[in-house]
């Protein structure tokens, strides 16, 4: 197991940005977290990434990444075959109503499909969330997107990482010593790991409201021990029109920032919620197993081995692109005292 420094280029940032990052920290010069640096940049009503008004996936010009869902319908079909499956069936499906969290257009995944289940609606980034009875509680690279802590060991110590303004200018600050039950016990001098305690805060939020039914949650992540121990610079990563960098600062607001999902937070805070176990698939064996028939359908139909559908099957199930790379973890929750 190596060891890598973290992120520590300087970068200017635009007049909007620097006003945005002042009116936070209420100064001209000021500190944020990193966690606190990635929500400005990513969900600030001003300046945030996710709330400017232009298309961010797929693979046109002016985009930066694309997910399953641009591989359109096809992917909503085979989300609500699986979701049917884990139900137990369209008799059981039809009592839930299937809510797609944090999608990037208003319609959803499911958009222009003939619905298995009994309504269908989008809750947006920003849109205050309201679950209640029946329902499939769904999401696409929703968890990754985040705001994560960042931290480096230094002289046998966890020490917080945090982003200084100094004029214009964004750079890494060490906010000083930290001790959580939460973070390695060891590590080797200079390991960061960024740790996705949003994610969890989210999945806890979801799972306190008075619903019933199926969490489905497609993203990519890994367990706590890979987190502590096989990614030595972190997972945090920029995405600019389809290029991964790992210069954090640059372009703030106008590039996404990303990291990997920790399964097994995300699992435990289901299961403290009043979850059945989580069940953690790889996206190949989540839909062959849990949409096979509907697999098997619509292969069956398709003749031609080079038609659109079957290219997109291929791109997301073929583990050398988004079968092994994405995960999916799912739960049941009965009734309350069922």
């Amino acid at each position: 197991m190596g060891t890598s420094n973290p992120t520590t280029n300087a970068a200017a940032a635009s007049a909007e940005f620097v006003q945005a990052f002042r009116t936070r920290v209420g100064a001209v010069e000021g500190v944020l977290t990193f966690a606190e640096f990635m929500a400005l940049v990513l969900y600030d009503e001003r300046v945030g990434y996710y709330r400017r008004k232009r298309q961010r996936v797929g693979r046109g010009q002016g985009t930066d990444f694309y997910t399953a869902g641009s591989s359109g319908q096809f992917f909503g079909e085979l989300v609500a075959a699986a979701c049917v499956t884990l139900l137990g069936g369209a008799v059981e499906a039809a009592r839930h109503e299937f809510v797609e969290i944090g999608a990037e257009d208003d319609a959803g995944v499911l958009a222009g499909l003939s619905l298995p289940f009994a309504g269908a609606r989008v809750v947006r980034v920003g849109e205050p969330l309201a679950l209640a009875g029946a329902c499939v509680v769904f999401s696409n690279e929703l968890f990754d997107a985040q705001p994560l802590r960042r931290f480096v060991r230094r002289g046998g110590a966890w020490r917080e990482l945090g982003v200084i303004l100094r004029g214009e200018v964004l750079s890494e600050a060490d906010l000083g010593e930290v001790v959580a039950e939460w973070l390695p016990a060891e590590a080797p001098e200079g390991y960061v790991f960024d740790a996705p305690r949003a994610a969890a805060g989210l999945a806890a939020v979801i799972a306190a409201q008075p619903w019933h039914g199926l969490f489905v949650a497609c993203d990519y992540g890994k367990s706590l021990a890979v987190l502590a121990n096989e990614t030595p610079a972190g997972t945090v990563r920029a995405y600019h029109r389809h290029t991964q960098s790992n210069d954090l600062f640059a372009r703030p607001g106008e590039q996404d920032l990303t990291g990997h999902v920790c399964w097994d937070w995300l699992a435990a805070t289901l299961l403290a919620g009043g979850f059945d176990l989580p069940a953690l698939e790889s996206q190949e064996a989540f839909f062959v197993r849990h949409a096979a028939g509907w697999l098997e359908r619509t292969l069956a139909a398709e003749t031609d081995s080079l038609s659109p559908r079957k290219r997109a099957l291929m791109q997301l199930l073929h583990p050398a692109q988004m079968g092994q790379k994405f995960q999916v973890l799912h739960a049941r929750r009965a009734v309350r005292g069922r």
